[in-house]
């Protein structure tokens, strides 16, 4: 577990390299892209020679703001496009994958980066906000673009990456919920507590992103890297200025304003687990580079979790799409 020092160190002094690999030709799907991290990833990638990026968003009017403000910065027309994705709701991720399976001619690279971190309890989808947008959703948006990236691989003799942006706080999280009966772990996290008090939402964005973290390696641990022609990893971007923290309240701010790396700085880190190759399938990427996971993760009770939280996982993506979990 990163100690205290060692985040306040990373955070001052370990600034993320600058990117200058090359997208050129490549088609790009970034999430949660019309703000914050995703929209930097977006402009880096749209930069560095991209034929297509896609900003999903929620909000058309704000993708398209974030659009000309791309084109204008980079100098880059017809590069950018805007389609419309709530992760809030099931259908509007299955109608974009729908979309990018008959529209795309190709799929190199997806970053899923579109999250939520809330102060209040919200259900969506019958789960908990943050549970169904940062681990539902995004899971079946990442099966649902397999095979386009799968075909993207075969057709044109790459390998295609799925990239997840996770987060260090997975490092804290309580996660209680790994002691529920078997089958009962989600609707555990469902349940709705007789009160909401001190970090509760906060611990449940950092368990949202150990669910990532654990999911990302259950792919790879049913799925090898020479099994399957598509980079499945996953990111700590680092605690970064970003839309995420706009319903924290004064005190996060100032801690925010004295360690936090600019939008950009953090983006950095997301367009370099998008470049990664085979050796970092499965694997959790911090400050550009390959780290380990919690202890929790690596134990053996965590590998008991995580097979529990992808079968429970698997069995909810089956009663949302029929048939996507084969994807894999």
């Amino acid at each position: 577990m990163p100690t205290i020092p060692q985040f306040i160190y990373n955070q001052l002094f370990n600034t993320p390299v600058k990117p200058d690999v090359s997208f050129d030709g490549k088609t790009v799907i970034v999430t949660g892209s019309n703000v914050g991290l995703g929209k930097e990833a977006a402009r880096h990638i749209t930069a560095l020679g991209a034929e297509t990026v896609i900003l999903a968003v929620r909000s058309l009017d704000k993708g398209n703001a974030a659009k000309e403000e791309i084109e204008k910065s980079t100098g880059k027309q017809g590069v950018v496009k805007v389609w419309q994705l709530d992760m809030s709701t099931y259908d509007s991720v299955l109608a974009f994958v729908a979309r990018a399976q008959k529209e795309l001619p190709r799929l190199d690279v997806a970053v899923l980066n579109a999250g939520v971190n809330r102060t209040e309890w919200e259900v969506f989808e019958k789960d908990e906000s943050t549970i169904t947008v940062n681990v539902v959703s995004t899971f079946l948006l990442a099966l649902g673009l397999l095979p386009k990236l799968k075909d993207t691989a075969n057709r044109f003799n790459v390998r295609p990456t799925l990239t997840i942006v996770a987060s260090e706080v997975h490092f804290w999280a309580r996660f209680p919920e790994a002691d529920a009966p078997i089958g009962k772990i989600f609707e555990q996290l469902s349940n709705k507590p007789t009160e909401i008090k001190g970090d509760y939402m906060g611990n449940r964005y950092q368990v949202s992103k150990l669910l990532d973290v654990l999911c990302t390696r259950a792919i790879a641990d049913r799925k090898a890297a020479q099994a399957i022609p598509v980079t499945v990893n996953c990111l700590n971007p680092g605690f970064c200025h970003s839309e995420l923290s706009r319903e924290y309240g004064f005190g996060f701010k100032i801690v925010l304003f004295l360690l936090g790396r600019t939008t950009e700085q953090g983006s950095r880190t997301l367009v370099h687990a998008a470049a990664s190759g085979a050796e970092t399938h499965g694997q959790y990427l911090s400050d550009c580079s390959i780290e380990k996971p919690s202890d929790f993760v690596l134990s053996g009770k965590g590998y008991e979790t995580q097979n529990r939280v992808w079968d429970e996982l698997c069995a909810k993506l089956e009663a949302i799409s029929p048939g996507v979990t084969k994807n894999l």
